[in-house]
């Protein structure tokens, strides 16, 4: 009875992830030799992999990636399509996010710039930083849209809030006046305070043709190149290559991860 209490106030100050360890505790095997600060650390271990869960499906769900189940497990590394899984690996440290660099993915269409930018970027939510995915030319409806009901500045501030912002079809087609300035606006509050993957069919040398105006050009070059890791995707359509073998999509779909006693010490 004293425990049933015990647990009702627990769950008084939303303490869920200590509840559902001591239900389990309840319900499995007793352990007599259990100390109570032994029972206490399990308890604390639990409430902390729970808040933590909790962190990254909120980090994971306010991302809004284009592809939620892609992660840099499942990766394709195929002959000819020029991804190295050294390169990967490293940029799964997400050291990039922390020490604030830019990341490049420039290849044709369907050789998996988008998944590789979600993929980063799951990775980074795993590790503890918000994400946001937006296609280039949403961020512009987006935000014409807010310099006409007046939450312009606001919606700037939201967009500086992400360490990591990913731009999918960067580039797809020539820029407006308008939409140069939003974009020099957005590059220049991150630029050397939070990261931006960049995923684009063009090479960074024809951005200038698409951007239209040469001064606007070399600003937003200067702010995403210079330091940028660069990675240069080959090869097939991955869409056409899945289509017509007997690979299938990834299965993993790691969308969050377990965290574990393990790997509480080691964080």
């Amino acid at each position: 009875m004293l425990l049933e209490q015990t647990m009702e106030k627990l769950t008084g100050m939303r303490l869920h992830g200590m509840v559902k360890a001591l239900r389990q505790w309840q319900e499995g095997p007793q352990d007599t030799q259990l100390e109570a600060t032994d029972l206490i650390g399990i308890l604390a271990d639990a409430e902390w992999i729970h808040r933590e869960n909790n962190r990254l499906t909120a980090r994971l769900r306010k991302a809004k990636f284009k592809f939620k189940n892609a992660c840099v497990e499942d990766i394709i590394y195929r002959p000819g399509r020029g991804l190295l899984k050294t390169t990967i690996n490293e940029l799964s440290s997400s050291r990039w996010v922390a020490n604030r660099r830019t990341i490049i993915l420039t290849g044709a269409t369907g050789v998996g710039k988008s998944y590789i930018a979600c993929a980063l970027g799951q990775k980074a939510c795993r590790d503890g930083f918000g994400v946001l995915y937006k296609r280039t030319s949403r961020l512009f409806d987006e935000l014409a849209q807010a310099r006409a009901d007046g939450t312009y500045a606001s919606c700037l501030r939201g967009l500086l809030k992400a360490p990591v912002l990913i731009l999918d079809d960067f580039c797809m087609q020539p820029l407006a006046a308008k939409e140069r300035r939003d974009l020099i606006e957005v590059l220049e509050d991150r630029y050397s305070v939070c990261s931006t993957v960049i995923a684009s069919q063009l090479e960074p040398d024809q951005w200038h043709a698409a951007i239209g105006d040469e001064t606007t050009a070399d600003s937003i070059c200067d702010r995403l190149v210079h330091g940028a890791h660069r990675l240069k995707l080959g090869g097939e359509s991955i869409r056409k290559v899945l289509a017509h073998s007997d690979e299938t999509a990834p299965k993993s779909g790691k969308k969050r991860k377990t965290l574990t006693k393990k790997k509480r010490s080691a964080k």
